[in-house]
């Protein structure tokens, strides 16, 4: 048994909270926010996010944060734009033996860091783990069985977080690639809202799996040129959280792309979807981040277009379809540039 500190009380915190306490752990769920915790603690239940998942009387909440703690794994799940908050907030309380793994998916807007540097810079003493892969929180909270990797470039912290919490409905593979999973499961939320405007244009399945594998092929073409390897993309945190959440309706990203693609603007469509939308933020950063590397991105390049310069869907799919000629292969497509 393992003593569990989860931070964030939001969907992913509080099924990972269900999960872990019915796995025999000794769980604690963190929010900054005192209204939250009241509200979880009187209901036992997630109302908005994991409404009929009860969460077990032997998960203890909390929004104050003691002065020590004897958590053997932190796991770290709030929006990107909160983990080097929450993270500072538990400096100086946890023992350096402890494991920080982090189920966010994004970047640190401002920096364009990646969430594990971000970590690592306020936890220098601490392991970290980034946990990725098709996951969605309704389904992980009610036991559905759901795959997903750990990775690390410490290998036996990775192998720690696999040993807790793999369990009958959860296998955890590890992996050494970090940058290759966080931007895998960064930058597929990206494709997911270009992949929700082609639904709401009621475009068809072709486009849908051409604007997918295109999608992949940019992810990876960024990931090689910032150190990753171009395995690590065909699995979990590549293909498998790139296929779930383009075509789920679990996925934020996909209802807000179908909004967009219906009409609204992209301010709009987040406020309507009334949840955060990482997509919003990573597309800024994956179009950043292409400029500072030189790496060609047409889609990311399109679809940032679209949430920040007002340009149209179709516009953009135009825009796309009438790009020169050129090979699939990238090997030789690099070739002849």
């Amino acid at each position: 048994m393992a003593n569990i500190l989860i931070l964030g009380a939001g969907g992913f915190g509080t099924a990972l909270a269900v999960m872990c306490d019915k796995c025999g752990h000794r769980v604690t769920l963190y929010s900054p926010f005192q209204q939250e915790i009241e509200t979880l603690s009187a209901a036992r239940e997630h109302k908005k996010l994991l409404p009929g998942v009860i969460i077990p009387p032997s998960v203890g909440m909390i929004w104050q944060l003691p002065e020590r703690s004897d958590a053997d794994l932190v796991i770290v799940a709030t929006p990107s734009f909160a983990v080097r908050g929450v993270c500072a907030s538990v400096k100086g309380i946890l023992s350096p033996e402890a494991v920080v793994s982090c189920v966010a998916k994004g970047f640190e807007q401002e920096s364009l860091k990646s969430l594990s540097v971000v970590i690592a810079e306020e936890l220098p003493h601490n392991s970290v783990v980034m946990v990725s892969g098709p996951s969605h929180a309704e389904e992980v909270a009610r036991g559905v069985p759901t795959t997903v990797v750990a990775a690390s470039r410490n290998r036996a912290a990775a192998e720690f977080v696999q040993d807790t919490l793999m369990n009958p409905t959860l296998r955890i593979y590890v992996n050494d690639d970090v940058t290759g999973v966080e931007l895998g499961g960064a930058l597929k939320n990206v494709i997911a809202l270009a992949s929700g405007a082609c639904d709401g244009l009621g475009l068809g399945d072709n486009a849908k799996a051409a604007l997918m594998t295109r999608g992949l092929t940019e992810i990876a073409r960024l990931g090689v040129a910032m150190g990753a390897s171009t395995e690590t993309f065909a699995g979990l945190s590549g293909m498998g959280d790139l296929i779930v959440t383009c075509t789920s309706m679990h996925s934020r990203n996909r209802r807000a792309g179908i909004l967009i693609g219906k009409g609204r603007t992209a301010r709009q469509a987040i406020d309507e979807v009334g949840m955060t939308v990482e997509g919003y933020t990573a597309t800024k950063c994956a179009y950043e981040l292409s400029r500072k590397r030189n790496v060609e991105m047409p889609i990311i390049e399109q679809v940032y277009a679209v949430l920040y310069e007002d340009r149209s869907p179709d516009e953009a799919i135009r825009n796309l379809m009438d790009r020169p000629k050129r090979h699939e292969s990238e090997v030789i497509w690099l070739l002849s540039r």
